[in-house]
C-alpha cells in the first residue's frame, strides 16, 4: 500500500465500541468473550483431529479444515481488538492498522462464503452423483478449490483499503464501531463514489451470486433426495443438508440484515445495527465447531477416543495410518497367495475374497454400498 501524508488523513483513528452503550461494556464483553473462546477452542481442535487422524483426510474433512481456519483468522482479527475496547477503554488505532484490519475482515468473511460455496458443491456430488465421488473431488482438486477461494477473496477485497487510504479525511477521526469495517469510507469528505460503486459490485458478486449458486445445489440435492427409494437414504441425506443449511443461514442472514439495517434502519438503533455486525464475525465461528463436530460422527468418535483412550474402544473405522497400512500389507500378500496365477482386477472395487466375477445383483449391491457410504461419509 502507498504510504499517506499527513494532510489526507489522520495517522489515528478512535473505536467507540457499542455507541451509547460504554456503561455495559463490561457485561457486553463477558458473551463476547464466551464466542471468542469457543471459536478458538473448538477450530483448534477441529484441525487438530483432521491433520492428525488419516481416517479424516477425507473431501468433506479437508472443506471443514479449511473453514476453520478462515474461522480463526476472522475471530483474531476482531475480537482481541474489541476485548481491549471493552476492558481497557484502549480505542485508539493506527490508520494502516485500521486499513490492515478492514482488509483481513473483507477478505476471510469472502473467503467463508466461498469455502460455504465449496461445501455445497461437495455435498451436491456426494449426494446427487456418489459413483464419482472418489474420483472427482482428488486432492488436487481440492487444493485447487482451496487456492482459488482465497485468491478469489483476496482479489475481491483488496480494492477496499487500496481505495480507502486515497481518500480524504477532514472531520472527525472517531469510528463508531468496535472495528475498522468500511467506516473510513464514511468519514471521508471526498468523492466516494468509486469505494461505493467498488463495494456494490463485491457485495453483488461474494453475496448474491454465492447465494444464488447455494440455492441452486440445494435445489438439485432436495430434487435427488425426494427420490431416494429408502427412509434411511432420506435421513442422511436430510441430515447433512439441515447441519449445512443452518451454517449458511447464520451466516448470511446476519451480514443480510446489517446491511439492511444500516441502509434503511432508525438512528436511534444504531448500538443494535453494532451488535449485529460483531454477531455476524463472531457467532458462526463459534458455532460452526459445535454444529460439525456434533453432526460428524467420524470426528466425534475421534475426540471421544482421544479424550478417554481407556474407556472407549476405537470403532473399527477409526484405525492410525500404520495399523491400516499393515493391514492392506497383509490382505495383499493373503490375497496374492490364494490368486496366484490371477492379474489384479481393474474395474469395480471388490472386496479381498470376493469372486471376481461379480453378478447383475452384487454389482448392484458394491455400488448401493458406495453411495450409502459417501452419504454416511457426508452425514454421519
Amino acid at each position: 500500500m502507498m504510504l499517506l501524508n499527513d494532510s489526507s488523513f489522520p495517522s489515528t483513528f478512535f473505536l467507540t465500541g457499542i455507541p451509547g452503550m460504554a456503561f455495559a461494556h463490561i457485561w457486553i464483553s463477558l458473551p463476547f468473550f464466551s464466542m471468542f473462546f469457543m471459536a478458538v477452542t473448538g477450530n483448534c481442535i477441529s484441525l487438530f483431529l483432521i491433520f492428525t487422524d488419516c481416517n479424516l483426510h477425507q473431501p468433506m474433512f479437508f472443506f471443514l479444515s479449511m473453514l476453520s481456519s478462515v474461522d480463526l483468522v476472522l475471530s483474531l482479527s476482531t475480537l482481541p481488538r474489541m476485548l481491549t475496547i471493552f476492558w481497557f477503554d484502549a480505542t485508539a488505532i493506527s490508520f494502516h492498522a485500521c486499513l490492515v484490519q478492514m482488509f483481513f475482515i473483507h477478505a476471510f468473511s469472502a473467503m467463508e462464503s466461498g469455502v460455504l460455496v465449496a461445501m455445497g458443491l461437495d455435498c451436491y456430488v456426494a449426494i446427487c452423483n456418489p459413483r464419482c465421488y472418489s474420483s472427482i473431488p482428488t486432492p488436487v482438486v481440492i487444493a485447487q478449490i482451496g487456492g482459488l477461494v482465497m485468491l478469489r477473496g483476496i482479489g475481491f477485497t483488496v480494492s477496499f483499503p487500496s481505495l480507502a487510504q486515497h481518500l480524504p479525511c477532514c472531520g472527525s477521526h472517531v469510528i463508531a464501531y468496535t472495528y475498522c469495517e468500511h467506516m473510513t469510507v464514511k468519514l471521508a469528505c471526498g468523492d466516494t463514489t468509486r469505494d461505493n460503486i467498488n463495494a456494490f459490485i463485491v457485495a453483488l458478486f461474494l453475496g448474491i451470486g454465492d447465494v444464488a449458486f447455494i440455492a441452486y445445489s440445494y435445489g438439485r440435492i432436495l430434487q435427488t433426495v425426494l427420490n431416494f427409494p429408502s427412509h434411511e437414504a432420506w435421513a442422511k441425506a436430510g441430515s447433512t443438508c439441515t447441519a449445512h443449511v443452518v451454517v449458511i443461514l447464520f451466516f448470511y442472514m446476519p451480514g443480510f440484515l446489517s446491511v439492511i439495517m444500516q441502509r434503511v434502519g432508525p438512528p436511534t438503533a444504531f448500538a443494535v445495527k453494532v451488535i449485529f455486525a460483531n454477531l455476524y464475525l463472531l457467532f458462526l465461528p463459534a458455532l460452526n465447531p459445535i454444529i460439525y463436530g456434533v453432526k460428524t460422527k467420524k470426528i466425534r468418535e475421534r475426540l471421544l477416543v482421544i479424550l478417554n483412550p481407556k474407556k472407549i474402544d476405537p470403532p473399527p473405522r477409526v484405525l492410525t495410518c500404520f495399523s491400516g497400512i499393515r493391514r492392506g500389507i497383509v490382505e495383499v500378500l493373503s490375497w496374492h497367495a490364494q490368486r496366484g496365477k490371477e492379474s489384479w482386477h481393474t474395474g469395480l472395487a471388490v472386496p479381498f475374497g470376493e469372486d471376481r466375477r461379480l453378478n447383475d445383483v452384487a454389482i448392484r449391491n458394491t455400488q448401493a454400498r458406495f453411495w450409502d457410504n459417501s452419504i454416511e461419509g457426508q452425514c454421519s
